[in-house]
């Protein structure tokens, strides 16, 4: 069934180095005070543990407790909740976006670009696939902090509605996540949401969040503030999408292309 409105919940949030139990503990209080009924909650990437490369410390598996708490609240609050945690399979590290809906369904994205400057790609396992989910009559393309400098991966070939990046975003380069967020927005012709952190992790980089929505133009339809740990929830409008699809069509003027690894 289609839901011509989609109510996310954007969480900002400080988080507690390598600490999953005291981060599962910290956003279960967060939820309480999301007083309406939302569709999607969304938090930043790595939530439980800040942006670590001590993998082997902090890993988990999909049978473990934050996968098993992520289905628990899910249930509790009737909705969805979204953000990357670092999980171990078949002897490999991913960071993990994990989709996880209400009836305890699970759909997964593994982050594609994995971030060189500071040696992820030595510790993680990129991904391969793009993922479109089909939630509530609406397709999302769920993406990770880095994946937001490459275009070409995020280009809105299956018509999607929606694309999320979850993140931890350094606010010496926040401008650029500012940009990016309102071009991706712009060039896909869909709603993009960007999630990411505030506060100071294990190794002195600085988080400042400006998470935002843009709507099909461009616009930001949020508030929040910077470096400040806060719940927006957002509506996010079908008719919105279909208006300016159907009278600017640019995405009829798209190039075709593969990506081949």
């Amino acid at each position: 069934m289609t839901q011509e409105e989609l109510k996310i919940a954007l969480v900002q949030s400080d988080l507690v180095w390598e600490n999953p139990e005291q981060n599962r503990k910290n956003f279960s209080e967060k939820f309480k005070s999301i007083s309406e009924q939302v569709d999607i909650v969304i938090l930043p990437e790595m939530f439980t543990t800040g942006f670590t490369m001590n993998a082997s410390e902090v890993t988990e598996t999909m049978e473990g407790k934050t996968v098993e708490w992520m289905k628990d609240e899910a249930s509790k609050h009737n909705t969805t909740i979204v953000g990357s945690v670092i999980i171990l399979e078949d002897k490999a590290y991913y960071n993990r976006l994990l989709f996880v809906e209400s009836t305890g369904k699970i759909t997964i994205y593994n982050k594609r670009h994995t971030f060189t400057l500071v040696g992820e790609d030595k510790v993680f396992t990129a991904g391969n696939e793009k993922v479109i989910i089909e939630y509530k009559g609406w397709k999302i393309c769920p993406l990770v902090c880095y994946d937001l400098r490459f275009p070409v991966w995020a280009r809105n070939t299956e018509n999607y509605d929606v694309v999320i990046y979850v993140a931890n975003w350094p606010k010496p380069r926040v401008s650029a996540w500012d940009a990016l967020l309102k071009a991706r927005a712009i060039e896909n012709m869909s709603y993009c949401i960007g999630v990411n952190r505030v506060g100071v992790d294990g190794v002195n980089s600085e988080y400042s969040g400006h998470s935002a929505v843009y709507d099909v133009l461009g616009n930001c339809i949020t508030s929040m503030k910077p470096n400040k740990e806060q719940v927006e929830i957002v509506t996010l409008e079908k008719r919105h999408i279909s208006a300016y699809r159907n009278k600017l069509k640019f995405l009829n003027d798209r190039d075709s292309f593969n990506l081949t690894d």
